[in-house]
This record gives structure tokens, sequence and C-alpha cells, in this order.
């Protein structure tokens, strides 16, 4: 079977869901036994979203080959179990770099460089590369931001062009928004009417449309639709609002979403999709009683979607859990000493938020202190770990300038700094440690415990280390560096051994737990939080 290409766009306004409808399918295309990945085009110049912030664009998603990638490639990874790369994220900036580096290298001998016909096709090739270089049956590819803009223009006319190459081998999903006007008790279809001739003026015609509604869509409404935009009735599909993102795959399967697809593009027809472990999870979300309750200490809690992954990487532990978690928001710049019981008290478990720079970081001094002495089942990530090393040596070890050079470069203790190799390195980004590295775990330890193995893979995305002058000095005093690189022998991983759980990555478990398979660390740590809500309970 050809491979076919699926591009999915979207109208009207962003954020309506073009990344879950994307892995939804891809969810429905994959338990029919399809080979699938999924792909994001992001039409912003940045070559990443490494150097964003994350109040711009929300949690920047680490692939295992180290690329820094939108967070859409997070729900993909949750949805289908894939593993993306590098290939899956491609950005206007990355496109435009490419294109400049040929021509300054002489590649189009001398030719005027122009969007059509060079700019489209590095677009292209990309696309193209991708069901090549994979052998799949289905690439799905997502065009960020809405028809109309100006800067997704040329992903625009690339795939305008794919369709007229590959014919029944392409096909276009266009997902729009259908408002209700509550003053005039009405459904309004003018939106998407005019969001389609717009895609049609720049030569594309959708082959199926996906409403996003808050209200039920009568039938009759939905002929129209088709009517007036030249899509055929029966694929023209709603998307209401579902209690959770994971049921979209269900709604979409029950009309057909899955089926239209493989007719329109000549598939080769297979079973019905196996949705069983899928279902059985959706069940164990929808009866869960029991209530779990996680506080998470960031400085941008403002904005959920900047620890979107950790969010999710809880829920899906704690529903496999047969709980229900209740995420509690601490702006860490608002912790202080003064409040930090009134806050904490009622938690069952904290985690201590990754991120960078100065702002914040002594809220969540005040959070580990608290948490350590309170013997709260406590998880540092990434900088949360850091600020767990930090915490430790100043309050148990007695060095009370102790610090790392982030923060304060004349610190008399630098338990938290650069290696050597990177400190020549001034490239923003470039002294990051990014990607899948192997980590070996203490036998005997609870994280090793955790995991159920000594020797695990994790993804990286942060530029200072724990420092190895200092190691000795933690594990007399009673932290223990449970977790090394086996080959630089840097810390990855530290725990208290004599407390509930006390433990801190230096990497990120989040970016491997899917819906099917929660990363194993949080699991450890939620089923701490349930024994130790669990024990509150009965006193």
């Amino acid at each position: 079977m050809n491979t076919k290409y699926i591009f999915v766009t979207g109208g009207v306004v962003s954020s309506l869901g073009k990344g879950i409808i994307s892995s939804s399918l891809a969810r429905l295309l994959l338990s029919r036994g399809y080979r699938v990945t999924i792909q994001k085009f992001d039409p912003y110049i940045n070559i990443d979203p490494g150097t964003l912030n994350p109040y711009e664009h929300g949690e920047c998603y680490v692939t295992d080959d180290g690329h820094e990638a939108d967070l859409d490639l997070g729900h993909y990874e949750r949805f289908t179990d894939i593993r993306t790369s590098r290939a899956n994220n491609v950005t206007t900036g990355r496109i435009y770099q490419t294109v400049i580096d040929k021509e300054r290298r002489g590649d189009y001998l001398g030719k005027t460089v122009q969007i059509i016909p060079h700019i489209t096709d590095e677009i292209k090739r990309n696309v193209k590369l991708l069901g090549k270089t994979g052998d799949y049956d289905f690439v799905i590819t997502e065009i960020g931001g809405t028809v109309g803009d100006i800067e997704s223009t040329p992903f625009l006319e690339a795939v305008r062009q794919l369709k007229w190459e590959l014919g029944r081998d392409a096909l276009f999903i266009h997902l729009t928004y259908v408002p209700y006007l509550h003053a005039a008790k009405e459904l309004k279809t003018k939106p998407t009417q005019h969001s389609v001739k717009l895609l049609q003026s720049v030569g594309i015609q959708p082959d199926i449309l996906v409403l996003r509604t808050e209200k039920e869509i009568p039938a009759s409404m939905l002929r129209k639709v088709g009517q007036f935009c030249n899509v055929a009735p029966e694929a023209v599909i709603q998307s209401l609002d579902q209690p959770t993102i994971y049921q979209v795959p269900l709604r979409m399967h029950e009309q057909h979403l899955d089926d239209i697809v493989i007719r329109l593009t000549d598939a080769d027809p297979t079973p019905r999709p196996d949705l069983t472990r899928w279902n059985n999870y959706l069940h164990k979300l929808s009866t869960a009683e029991k209530v779990v309750t996680i506080g998470l200490v960031g400085k941008y809690v403002e904005l959920q979607d900047a620890y979107k992954s950790i969010s999710e990487s809880l829920m899906q532990s704690a529903t496999h859990l047969d709980h229900k978690v209740k995420v509690v928001y601490i702006h860490s710049e608002k912790l202080t000493e003064e409040n930090v019981e009134e806050r904490l008290k009622d938690m069952d478990g904290v985690v201590i938020a990754p991120g960078f720079g100065q702002r914040g970081i002594e809220g969540k001094f005040v959070a580990l202190k608290w948490c350590r002495e309170h013997d709260v089942p406590t998880f540092g990530i990434c900088l949360g770990m850091q600020c767990m090393v930090i915490e430790f040596a100043r309050n148990v070890m007695g060095l009370a300038d102790a610090n790392s050079t982030e923060m304060d470069t004349k610190t008399p203790h630098n338990v938290i700094d650069l290696m050597e190799e990177q400190k020549s390195i001034s490239n923003m980004g470039g002294t990051m440690r990014l990607g899948a590295y192997k980590c070996r775990l203490r036998p005997g330890s609870k994280v090793a415990e955790a995991y159920g193995d000594t020797e695990i893979m994790e993804r990286h995305r942060h530029r200072f280390e724990f420092n190895e002058d200092y190691r000795t000095r933690f594990e007399e005093a009673g932290m223990q560096c449970v977790g090394e690189n086996p080959e630089t022998h840097l810390v990855e991983v530290v725990e208290i051994p004599g407390k509930r759980w006390f433990i801190g990555t230096q990497y990120h478990p989040e970016y491997r737990s899917t819906v099917l398979h929660p990363n194993p660390i949080f699991l450890s740590f939620v089923k701490a939080a349930i024994a130790y809500s669990d024990e509150k309970a009965s006193k």
C-alpha cells in the first residue's frame, strides 16, 4: 500500500484541538493495525520552541533525539505510544534556515530563491521524507495556526501541491468552530462556511469537516454545512466537548472518521479497531471515586499548559491506580515560611516543578524544607531535583550559602554547577543536555524498585548538573545519589531513603509517560501519595 498523507488544518479560531483530532485519528488507525506517525508544522520563525517563554507557547516538549518541540508532540505520544523525533516537528524557521543554507552553498545554481518553488519544495520534502524513512501506512500532518494567517500560507500552498501530486493518496481534514449564541439560542454555521471558503480560495477543498462545538449539532445542520462547503454529508463530523480528551477517539469512531479516511484514500481495509485497553483506561477514569491530592509548586502555575506533561502523567498514574487526581497549582513566588504550612498541609504528595532562572526559586526551597521535615511524598523534577540538593545542603549539611551557579555565580558552595566543557559555550541552548540518555540505578533503591530495573533511558532538558565534588558529603549526610549516567557518571537521581518517598530526577520522566504506559516513577510517586493519604485518613 502506498503511504497515505492526511493534512489537518484549522479555521475560525486557534486552540480548537487539531492536535487532539490528529492524535485521535492516529489512535484509531493504529488500533486497526496500520503503521502511523504524526508531524506538526509550526508557522513561527523560531527554529524550535526551546527559547520561547512558556507564557508564549506553553510547555516545551523534548523528543528522544534531543529535539525541543511543540507541546502537541506530547499529545501525539500520549495517545499513540509512538516515539517522535526531530522529523515530527518542523517550524517555518527551520524551513527557511535549510533553504538559506542551501542558497549560501550555491545549491540553487545562482537562481532567484523564492517562496514558490523553493520554500514549498522544502516543506514537501519534509512531509514525504517522513513517509519514506519510516515505512508508514499513514502520515498525519497538522498545520499550525488557522487558515488566513500570513505565516501559514507557504505550508498551505505546499500541501495543496502535494494533494495535486498524490491524488487519492492524500486528503484534507478541516477543523472549524460552530459557536452557540446564547442570546439567540442558536448554533451558527456561518464562521465554518467562511473558513472553508478561505481554504478553497487557496486551492484546497476539504474532504472531511470536523466541527468543534459545545452543543449537539442537529443532523439537518450537518447536512447544510456539507452542502454549503461541498463536503459529503457523512464526512461532516461533530466534535462535542468531552469530559476528557481521551474520549475523543471513541466519539470520532462512532461517527466513522477512521472508516471515511480509509475509504477516501483507497487504503487496504483492516478489521475494526481493537480499543479494549483504551476503553479499560476510560472506564477506570470515569469510575474512580477516591481522590489523591498533589500540589505542584512552580512559577508558571497560572498557565497550566506549562506543566502539561506533568499533570497528564499524574492523571494517567492515578487512573491506573483507581484514583482521581486533584492537582493543586501552588505559585512558588508566593510561598513563604509563614504560609507554607497552610498551603501544603492538605497535600498527599508534592511535585517541585522544572524550570529555569531565579524567579520563584526561594519558594521551592521553602516547600522542600517543609515537605522533608513533615515527611510528605515529594518529587523534584530537573530544577526541582537541583532545588532538593540545594535545600538539603543548606539546612541539613550546614552549607548556608549553597546554591547553583545559575542563580549565584559566586556561591562558595556550588553544589549545582556547569560541567567544565560547557563553560566556554555561549550560544543559547548550546550548553543544554537534550534528549534520551541512559541512567544506571542503584540496586535496592526506591527508584530502582519503581522501575523494576537498574538500567533505564530517560529524556533530559537542562544545563546545570549536580557537582560531583560534593557527592560523598551528601551521601554521608543522608541524601543518596542513586542514579547516574553510566558513561559520564553525572548524578541523575537523588533520594532520601529514610523518608516515605523523597526523590529528585535530573531527567524529565513526564516526557515518557503515556495513557497506556504511565512512567514507572510517576506510578511509584502517586502510589506513595495514596498510601500517605490513607495513613492520614486512618488516624
